[in-house]
């Protein structure tokens, strides 16, 4: 610009300006041509100047545009205005994939103070394109900021305000190859979170338990191997815990599906049910609405649900809360006491000041009251005052987090208080007698015989047979823990340890000459673990089945089906436990499996391989598990299946079966289901409900609510058997027999556990058949139908025999089989009549080819290799058959629900040692045998 004008004054003496406005219209490349240099000094300038702009700017330009697109990786700075005006929370990882991030979002999103608050997630790899189009997304792109960088460096924790922040999630990549190399990244990002901000709260999530105690520091910590294990091994004693726990932790209100589009897909019928209300799939419906129960807390004195029952026992308020309110109160806490007592027994006397624990649909907060209708009221006035009617009618309405509950009315009391008494004897014959009250304050005496009764059947004289078995176990503490951390069980133990020699399962020793399961004359049926190696969460599974509270009589043994043998540190720590036994071995080959006693077992645990966990393709990390799961289910099918996937969204090829109608239905419903944005959108499969298929990914959101609920790791673990707190419950479970229906609904069964045994029922595990009208697992063609018999008698039999043998996941049978009579017979017609006789031959013989369907080839190739192998067939049962079952769980269900045989009921039970006195032994002997019996009698449903 200087040298134009100063060029310029001996022609046309431009001014400053005109030389910066000519300056501006020519390397725009606009040209004007209004102002132009006269002399040739002031061209060579132009052309000069030019020359080096066309060579110069493209560089400027590309180096400015280099710069903004890192920037824009980066996520440049949160702002310090916005960190100290706004909430914000930030979210560590080594690698961030789109489930993760959703599953994040939707839970720390589902609680309504959390709306305001910002996520800021630090990560040192690039954005990818899925998580890019997920955050452009209006709805997350004024709430997430992504930041490439480091958590290891303190610019990048400045960038993202760590000092200002409301908490920090730390959360480690599991699908990482070396799982100990990932929980050491986990353990170097939390030190350096802590050194920046030690004010900051601290989440983390960590992967092998023993490197859970480099993190103590932490405000909360989820062990992911810790809770797998632990969470399978109860799946073995108490079906469908992982579900049970899996629907507790999510945010849920109560999912439901489309069910007049279910109704057109499935093409099932409407049904009325007991109240002549349309339910074309009734399971559902009650499944769906149970599942939004969560775990809320509360002070006793601010509760509407608990206040008056300040000086109570702690049953007694249990059981009347739920009548009244149909919430579950499972625990407590004094105020001087950070310990959760789960269920601490008829014992303990609620105080104004202690935090309640219960399970409802929503939190007391936003729920609102309202009285009874009087029309209501005089029409139950009439009613008799015991029996169903005195139930109150679990009323909820969910409707934009807030529940409006019915307040029954209780006037209809006698004066022995609210007992729920059964009809007149004359009404029908061989009653037992009514359910005794839950007192407001325990009977010392009688009750402590009640808590401790299994524990005094438990305690008797061993019988010869027991002696010679060598079934005398201590009672105590593991004397050797295979990490640091771990949470010290009273369990069942062995009075000297076994050697290593006799822990393997199929090769003898000098001490004993077992070389397979059915040698060994095993009482109770197996539990078989098919890892790949014997890592240390593995004892987590070990600990809960032989803690002290599982009778002894009713231990199951336990195989370790491993890839990898185990090494010595291992075996110290299970030798000292009953019945525990390894084989090295692959669930691929069928000799191992028949080795280890599947035939045998009762629950067989597939646990996710960690070489598998990592796969080029996402999703097929499960490829190998999955496919080995469908083998196992078509070779033995009466085997309970516990399976451990990597994404949760595989679980719909769990029992796959192609051409089934019901099965493509409840597809559709999950991918409406997840439009909607559904946290659980596979919540209505069917091995999810029946608690056959687990993801430790499911437990995420734990860590995710314990930012609104700190109390819910402590729950959980108390719950799993992972701590024991003294004077805290324990879970476990009842089945339902016929003996016991005569207890009817849920309310009674709550009051007859309340003021017997002290357990608190928290839930219901349901199993149905399945009646699949269109699903081709019921098809089944006859060649009867296609062939002139005259024997009817001979048809039924087959078409039921048939039936019963058919695969429920026959791919292309019925069609193709049906093609094939119709041509056989077609050439059977060709055939002259004087060859009669061959023809029957031929015809006889292929129809008994054909009546050997594909379950009789597959239990004919079983007891091939059995006898092979030297192994008796006969507890081969090849058609026990639970494929036409379906199972779900009702959480918390309404009192008003009718109970069913064979429905196994959760129960808390408190802790049998908290009220063992000092002089336990003497009143066992002359108070329990006097009254012991009729204890027992009222006890046992």
């Amino acid at each position: 610009i200087c040298g134009i004008q100063h060029l310029e004054r001996a022609g046309n003496r431009l001014t400053l300006f005109d030389s910066l406005y000519f300056c501006i219209v020519t390397f725009s490349t606009v040209g004007f041509g209004d102002v132009t240099p006269k002399i040739w000094p002031s061209k060579l300038l132009v052309v000069i100047m030019i020359c080096v702009a066309l060579v110069v700017l493209p560089i400027q330009f590309e180096q400015l545009a280099y710069l903004w697109m890192e920037r824009q990786k980066s996520g440049g700075n949160y702002s310090r205005h916005r960190a100290q005006t706004e909430k914000h929370v930030v979210l560590c990882v080594s690698s961030l994939k789109i489930d993760l991030l959703m599953d994040f979002l939707n839970e720390f999103y589902a609680h309504p103070r959390l709306q305001d608050y910002y996520v800021v997630i630090l990560c040192p790899t690039e954005m990818d394109a899925q998580v890019r189009r997920v955050l452009q997304i209006p709805m997350w792109s004024q709430r997430v900021i992504y930041l490439q960088g480091s958590a290891l460096k303190d610019q990048d924790l400045l960038r993202a305000k760590m000092n200002n922040a409301e908490a920090c999630f730390i959360l480690s990549s599991r699908c990482e190859v070396d799982r100990t190399a990932a929980d050491h990244q986990t353990i170097l990002r939390a030190w350096a979170v802590k050194d920046f901000a030690p004010n900051c709260p601290l989440y983390v999530q960590i992967l092998k338990p023993e490197n859970k105690f480099h993190i103590k520091f932490a405000d909360h910590v989820v062990c992911e191997e810790e809770f797998k294990y632990a969470m399978l091994a109860l799946n073995c004693i108490c079906p469908a815990t992982s579900t049970l726990i899996t629907l507790l932790v999510h945010t849920s209100r109560g999912q439901t599906a489309p069910w007049e589009a279910f109704r057109q897909l499935t093409g099932t019928k409407q049904t009325c049910n007991r109240d002549n209300q349309q339910s074309p799939e009734q399971w559902q419906k009650m499944y769906g609405r149970c599942s939004g129960n969560e775990v809320y807390h509360i002070n006793l004195e601010e509760s509407t649900f608990f206040a008056e029952y300040e000086g109570k026992s702690f049953t007694y308020a249990s059981f009347h809360a739920h009548k009244k309110f149909g919430v579950c109160l499972i625990g407590v806490r004094k105020e001087d006491n950070k310990n959760i007592l789960l269920n601490p027994g008829p014992r303990y006397i609620l105080s104004s000041t202690d935090t309640c624990f219960y399970i409802n649909i929503t939190k007391e907060e936003n729920s609102a009251f309202k009285k009874q209708e009087k029309q209501r009221k005089k029409h139950e006035s009439k009613l008799p005052c015991h029996g169903a009617s005195r139930l109150p009618v679990h009323s909820i309405i969910a409707s934009m987090g807030t529940v409006a509950i019915d307040l029954q009315d209780t006037g209809c009391r006698t004066s022995r208080g609210p007992t729920l008494t059964l009809p007149a004897e004359g009404c029908e014959e061989g009653r037992r007698p009514s359910i005794a009250p839950v007192l407001e304050v325990a009977d010392s005496s009688l009750q402590m015989c009640d808590l401790l009764s299994d524990q005094s059947e438990d305690e008797t004289t061993p019988s010869d047979d027991e002696v010679s078995a060598g079934l005398e176990y201590a009672k105590g503490y593991p004397p050797y823990s295979p990490y640091i951390g771990s949470s010290p069980t009273f369990c069942h133990l062995l009075h000297e340890k076994v050697p290593f020699c006799c822990l393997r399962l199929d090769k003898g020793c000098q001490h004993n000459y077992y070389e397979d399961a059915k040698a060994y004359g095993f009482k109770n049926k197996l539990i078989i673990v098919a890892a790949e190696t014997a890592g240390n969460g593995l004892y987590n599974f070990i600990v809960p089945l032989r803690a002290y509270y599982r009778p002894k009589k009713e231990l199951n043994p336990i195989v370790l089906l491993l890839d990898n043998p185990p090494d010595m540190h291992f075996l110290d720590a299970i030798c000292w436990f009953p019945m525990v036994y390894y084989m090295v071995g692959s669930i691929d080959n069928l000799d191992d499996l028949l080795r280890c006693g599947v035939t045998f077992a009762a629950n067989m645990v597939v646990v996710d391989k960690e070489s598998t966990m990592s796969a080029e393709e996402d999703y097929m990390a499960d490829a190998k598990t999955i496919v080995n799961v469908q083998t196992l289910f078509r070779l033995f099918s009466s085997l309970s299946i516990i399976t451990e996937l990597t994404h949760p969204a595989n679980m719909r090829f769990m029992q796959f079966r192609a051409k089934d109608c019901y099965s493509l239905a409840l597809s559709k419903l999950e991918k409406k289901e997840r439009e909607k944005g559904s946290n659980l959108a596979f919540m209505f499969r069917l091995p999810f409900a029946a608690g056959r298929v687990f993801s430790i990914s499911m437990l995420d959101t734990l860590l995710y609510q314990s930012f609104v609920k700190d109390y819910m790791i402590s729950i959980t673990r108390l719950l799993l058997g992972l701590d024991t707190t003294p004077g805290s419950g324990f879970l476990c479970s009842m089945k339902i027999t016929e003996e016991d229906l005569w207890i009817r609904t849920y309310a009674r069964l709550y009051q007859k556990l309340c003021s017997s045994t002290g357990d608190i029922p928290i839930g219901v595990y349901r199993t149905e058949s399945q009646k699949l009208t269109t699903s081709e697992s019921q098809i089944s063609i006859s060649v009867e139908e296609w062939e002139d018999t005259k024997d009817t008698k001979e048809q039924i039999s087959y078409r039921s025999n048939h039936r019963n043998s058919t695969s429920s996941d026959q791919s292309d049978h019925p069609l193709l089989r049906r093609k094939s009579m119709q041509w056989a017979r077609r050439l059977s017609r060709r055939v002259p009549r004087h060859a009669g006789k061959t023809a029957e031959k031929i015809n006889q013989q292929r129809m008994n080819l054909y009546r050997r369907s594909e379950r009789q080839e597959l239990a004919e190739l079983v007891k091939n290799r059995m006898k092979h192998l030297g192994l008796s067939p006969a507890g081969y049962d090849e058609m026990n058959d639970h494929q036409n079952t379906l199972s779900y769980i009702l959480l918390n269900p309404s009192p008003d629900t009718r109970l069913e045989l064979n429905d196994i009921v959760y129960l808390i039970r408190p802790d049998p040692l908290a009220y063992v006195p000092n002089t336990a032994s003497s009143r066992k002997d002359s108070f329990c045998n006097t009254v012991g019996q009729d204890t027992r009698e009222e006890t046992q449903l």
